[in-house]
């Protein structure tokens, strides 16, 4: 008799529900989130059939957490059921529309027993991938903060101190360049920026690493912080100066932060069997791959072929038809870490592959707009990511790209 398994997950305890295969339950509890209730869920699915040879399968509406781990950890199927699809499973059980945790747990077993083939479960990723996931994953989190906290310490300054902003503004990085904290922690208002002289400017440059062209560096940043500006009130903007200290310390904590996890990503990425093809791909380094590897893990069973790999990450369009209306679309639903990191990818490739760019331009002559014509060589890098990751091979761009060189020869000549 087979058996398949609902967990309702909640932050404090699970509802567990255990059906067979004509639907009848069988067995129903709730667990505690703790080791004993761990225990006590594995023992309720042994006494229904579980084993190492066919152990029962168990649907969930996450794909994280302890529990989940541990699940994963014993070899079963674990399948994450997007929480808007079981709700439209629940109205199958129910027309009154009423819900409980139990008849939670109850539609996720059935989904099993009926439909599992329409759904994927959790890959079979390994350690090191599982790692370079959570790494790669926190350190974009961390540059999101960082921007955010960048924002909110720009937004602050255009209110007082305008020059400041002027004065680093030539950077490419701005704010986030360790010359411009420095400074601003040196200096908060525009009062005592003004009072700062060339060896206190000259200080401030070699603590932020600055080695070469310092006194010229000196001279620009003197005369950029006496420019006139419009002035708050003495008193107000020593307040709007107190509050930029307070969001330069958010901005520092988390510029730290990202390049720290940054590292580390790096670091477990490249301990990783798959980093040097993931790497040999043109647009790539060893921080983009890492976010690559995080998001299509290492199980290689989980995409089926190219396509699914293509849809997962959005840049295949999807296709619309209803009698003689027909359009394609970009595709919405997708995993948004990897179509981020596949616009840069892409972005890049141009840069440092005649292939990819004669790629794009093809595309751009063809009448795609640019992120159009960007979205289908993202779309042709992944298919090559896939035969490569699954050959094992590395990238080769008269493979992946084999007219390219030619029209370049021909204007050459």
């Amino acid at each position: 008799m087979k058996a398949f398994c609902g967990i309702d997950w909640a932050s404090d305890h699970h509802d567990i529900a255990v059906v067979d295969e004509m639907g009848s339950l069988l067995a129903r509890a709730r667990i505690d989130d703790s080791a004993e209730g761990l225990d006590q869920l594995l023992q309720m699915l042994a006494e229904h059939g579980d084993s190492s040879q066919s152990p029962i399968p168990v649907a969930i509406e996450t794909s994280r957490g302890l529990l989940v781990a541990c699940l994963r950890a014993t070899g079963r199927p674990v399948y994450a059921i997007n929480p808007m699809a079981a709700a439209r499973y629940r109205d199958r059980h129910t027309v009154s529309r009423k819900k409980s945790d139990h008849l939670d747990a109850m539609v996720l077993a059935n989904i099993l027993r009926t439909d599992a083939a329409a759904h994927r479960m959790l890959p079979a990723d390994s350690e090191v991938a599982q790692a370079v996931a959570v790494l790669a994953r926190a350190q974009q989190d961390g540059v999101w903060d960082r921007t955010q906290a960048g924002n909110k310490l720009t937004s602050h300054l255009r209110e007082y101190f305008p020059s400041y902003l002027n004065a680093v503004g030539h950077r490419r990085e701005g704010i986030y360049h360790p010359i411009a904290r420095e400074l601003l922690a040196a200096a908060p208002t525009p009062q005592q920026a003004a009072k700062l002289t060339r060896p206190q400017l000259r200080a401030v440059l070699k603590k932020a690493g600055r080695k070469n062209t310092i006194d010229r560096e000196v001279e620009r940043l003197h005369s950029a912080l006496r420019a006139s500006q419009m002035r708050h009130l003495p008193l107000v903007e020593e307040a709007m100066g107190r509050q930029a200290l307070a969001l330069l310390r958010q901005l520092e904590a988390a510029c730290t932060s990202a390049e720290d996890l940054a590292e580390a990503a790096v670091q477990a990425f490249e301990a990783h069997a798959d980093a040097e093809i993931i790497t040999s791909f043109p647009g790539l380094g060893p921080l983009s791959g890492a976010r690559v590897l995080a998001e299509i893990g290492d199980d290689r069973t989980r995409f089926a072929d190219a396509r699914g790999l293509k849809a997962y990450a959005g840049s295949a369009p999807v296709t619309r038809a209803s009698g003689k209306s027909v359009s394609v679309a970009a595709r919405r639903v997708k995993n948004q870490r990897l179509a981020g990191v596949g616009y840069m990818w892409a972005f890049s490739a141009m840069a440092h592959s005649d292939g990819a760019r004669a790629h794009y331009d093809r595309r751009r002559e063809a009448g795609d707009r640019h992120t159009a014509a960007q979205r289908n060589l993202f779309n042709r890098m992944v298919g090559c990511l896939h035969h490569c990751l699954t050959h094992r091979v590395p990238f080769n761009e008269a493979v992946a790209f084999p007219t390219s060189r030619e029209p370049r020869l021909a204007l050459a000549a």
